[in-house]
């Protein structure tokens, strides 16, 4: 039983750490990108949430609920606990890494695009960028970003 208990925690971790997002990280996509062109109708400050993702809080809020889980009852009422331990554990530990994840600045831009649309893009903060600038708007969705011409 312990065995399987063993094999149960390490994959619970490796599960949740499996689950991590890797969208928006790295280089720019391969591929068609739509351009769009307009001008900076206004820009908010923004605040962005960091780069958080189930991970290392997740990983060592698991095997800290497990250990002190497992130091409860005995028997079968031990492995219930431990397995009780490793999932609040995990799931305390990720949220308090998602609590004090980095913040970055960053805008929310309105631009009004040449075919007379306006859109929003909220992207990191760029000083360069000022109302009334003509800009382009390079992709689309959450991987839009407007850039000075």
């Amino acid at each position: 039983m312990r065995a399987f208990l063993a094999v149960f925690i390490i994959s619970l971790a490796a599960s949740l750490a499996a689950c991590a997002s890797t969208v928006g990280r790295g280089g720019p996509s391969v591929g068609e990108q739509s351009m769009r062109y307009g001008v900076i109708g206004g820009i908010e400050p923004f605040e962005l949430e960091g780069d958080h993702q189930l991970g290392v809080g997740a990983i060592a809020g698991a095997a800290a609920g497990g250990i002190l889980g497992h130091q409860i009852g005995a028997g079968s009422g031990r492995d219930v606990a431990t397995v009780l331990g490793v999932i609040g554990g995990g799931l305390a530990g990720n949220a308090v890494q998602n609590r004090y994840a980095d913040r970055r600045a960053g805008q929310q831009i309105l631009v009004r695009l040449d075919d007379g649309a306006s859109i929003t893009v909220t992207q990191p903060a760029d000083p360069a960028l000022r109302v009334g600038d003509r800009v382009v708007i390079h992709g689309d969705g959450g991987g839009a970003r407007v850039v000075r011409c």
